[in-house]
């Protein structure tokens, strides 16, 4: 069955950096429409990247555009999201999701925590 994993969140002041990983598996995820989507406390799922894994083409949201890269590695059936000069709205539970499609996602991960603090 289709699972994803997500790891690589924590704690970190204000213009720092992560590195989110979603460990993929249970699909062909070298042919797949993958994204990263976040959820802040009290609002609702706010898109933030998506990745067509064939391809290589890439999508962002305008508020990570310049900050944030989506990468994958096919043969690690892995998804990456490199986030650099991280703000305190950045703060917010960060979701690795399967699709079809730029714009459909069927299968979710558990989540992992990004928090933006001084």
């Amino acid at each position: 069955q289709v699972q994803l994993v997500e790891s690589g969140g924590g704690l970190v002041q204000p213009g720092g950096s992560l590195r989110l990983s979603c460990a993929a598996s249970g699909f062909t995820f070298s042919s797949s429409y993958m994204s990263w989507v976040r959820q802040a406390p009290g609002k609702g799922p706010e898109w933030v990247s998506s990745m067509n894994t064939e391809s290589g083409a890439r999508r962002y949201a305008d508020s990570v555009k310049g900050r944030f890269t989506i990468s994958r590695d096919n043969a690690k059936n892995t998804l990456y999201l490199q986030m650099n000069s991280l703000k305190p709205e950045d703060t917010a539970l960060y979701y690795c999701a399967r699709g079809t499609s730029w714009d459909n996602r069927d299968y979710w991960g558990q989540g992992t925590q990004v928090t933006v603090s001084s």
